[in-house]
């Protein structure tokens, strides 16, 4: 008995040790063991910026009354609220102390210096998927290109047990992939460059890729069909990315995704929810060659018609404020929305998005729509001039059941298909929402 308690003492604490040996390694870095006390070129920081632009840093990792990179952005989480870091390069309480190869552990792998992990709140599953010289060039820039500012992190909200990170290490073992992205020679120059885009600097994945039970994305890449099939995310719903024609991009040409990410507009949408903070900080910045690129990925990943169901037809229907139509929900949009939307629901060309057709009034998820009725949507704001055509907040105008009961209308009208919203879900959403998250967020970098 004693013999074989004494094993099995041993095999615990043998596991244990590996247990804890794996939890604790730092992973390896190719930047590990190089020191340069040089100042990087000029070159090198500004390519660093465009990197930044890609990977749309400043948008979690500032607040809208704070100092870019500073930090402080509350994140909810399923476990309790996290805030973003302070990035700058303050030596106390920013990223000043950490080497190259410091900051390609906490950027591709979610690792600290001391080791402590970070939450995947943080796109790491698919920042790893980042070149060594683009992580080289935003290094420079965090480094040489944004002002240290002294500004002390918060602690998480998660309570312990739950604020436990080894295992995240487990985690990570999982469900994140390893190497940086390896071009596909059976795709053109342009096809690899988007997919390196999506996949890496600008984690699409991470809105509109659903996620499993454990919280990662369900793909990562094109090999599989439900990646960028689209996802709800705290209060909007990221719509497909692929060529789903009524729920993704399938009536939308490659030049039609370009100009939607060049300048948040096209004549089939309108940015909105968290796409505007993507764009106001991020796409509009890349160059023509970049949105070009991801544009000719995007078009080449079918959609699914079995998901989908059959392609959507305009019916017509228009309404107006004399109209005798008995519809709960058409006097309203008659009053509040035909104006800008139209009574055809056709909208405004590129200024005023159509409400008929679009993925929206399409999906099952009646989130997005709620939360722009309840909350409005962030300015657009191009080259730094904001636009004139914004949809207002109406959360004090209208009670639940008539959001409701105009949603309805809206999404069985013209074709539309996307079922009815009760009045139970406005009233969650409202209470979940805060109108201050219908400010726009737009930093400057520098």
């Amino acid at each position: 008995m004693k013999r074989a308690l004494l094993i099995l003492i041993l095999i615990v604490v043998v596991i244990a040790g590996g247990v804890t040996w794996f939890v604790n390694r730092l992973p390896t870095s190719p930047f590990d063991g190089e020191v340069s006390t040089a100042a990087p070129s000029s070159e090198l920081v500004q390519h660093g910026e465009l990197v930044a632009r890609q990977t749309d840093c400043v948008a979690c990792h500032s607040t809208p009354d704070g100092k870019p990179f500073t930090g402080g952005l509350e994140m909810g989480t399923p476990l309790g609220s996290i805030f973003a870091t302070n990035i700058t390069p303050d030596k106390q309480t920013g990223i000043g102390n950490y080497t190259l190869a410091d900051f390609d552990r906490a950027v591709r792998h979610g690792v600290t210096p001391d080791g402590r992990r970070l939450y995947p709140a943080m796109p790491y599953p698919s920042y790893v998927k980042l070149t060594d010289d683009d992580v080289r060039a935003l290094y420079a820039f965090f480094q040489h290109g944004v002002d240290p500012a002294d500004h002390p992190n918060k602690p998480t909200g998660i309570k312990w047990p739950l604020n436990m990170r080894w295992p995240l290490a487990l985690w990570n073992a999982v469900f994140v992939p390893s190497g940086s992205y390896q071009n596909k020679p059976s795709n053109d120059a342009a096809w690899n460059r988007g997919a390196y885009l999506v996949q890496s600097a600008g984690h699409c994945g991470a809105c509109h890729t659903p996620r499993s039970v454990t919280m990662n994305e369900k793909a990562l890449d094109e090999s599989s069909a439900v990646y960028l099939s689209g996802a709800l995310l705290d209060g909007w719903y990221a719509p497909s990315l692929r060529q789903d024609v009524n729920t993704g991009l399938g009536r939308w040409s490659e030049d039609d995704i370009y100009q939607f990410l060049k300048n948040g507009r096209n004549q089939h949408a309108v940015v909105f929810g968290s796409m505007t903070e993507a764009y106001n900080n991020s796409t509009q910045f890349m160059s023509d060659d970049d949105l070009k690129a991801i544009a000719h990925y995007l078009k080449s990943l079918p959609g699914d018609p079995a998901r989908d169901g059959s392609p959507w037809t305009y019916q017509e229907m228009q309404v107006s404020a004399s109209s005798a139509n008995p519809a709960p929900g058409a006097s309203t949009y008659a009053a509040r929305c035909g104006f800008c939307h139209g009574p055809d629901g056709r909208g405004q060309n590129q200024w005023v998005p159509p409400l008929a057709g679009v993925a929206s009034s399409l999906i099952e998820h009646t989130d997005s729509q709620i939360n722009v009725v309840l909350n409005g949507a962030s300015r657009v704001v191009s080259n730094g001039v904001p636009d004139a055509y914004r949809m207002p907040p109406l959360r004090q105008q209208l009670s639940d059941k008539q959001i409701a009961d105009v949603l309805t209308y809206v999404r069985s009208s013209w074709g539309n298909h996307g079922g009815p919203v009760k009045p139970e879900d406005v009233k969650t959403l409202r209470e979940h929402t805060d109108p201050a998250s219908a400010t726009p967020i737009i930093l400057q970098m520098r």
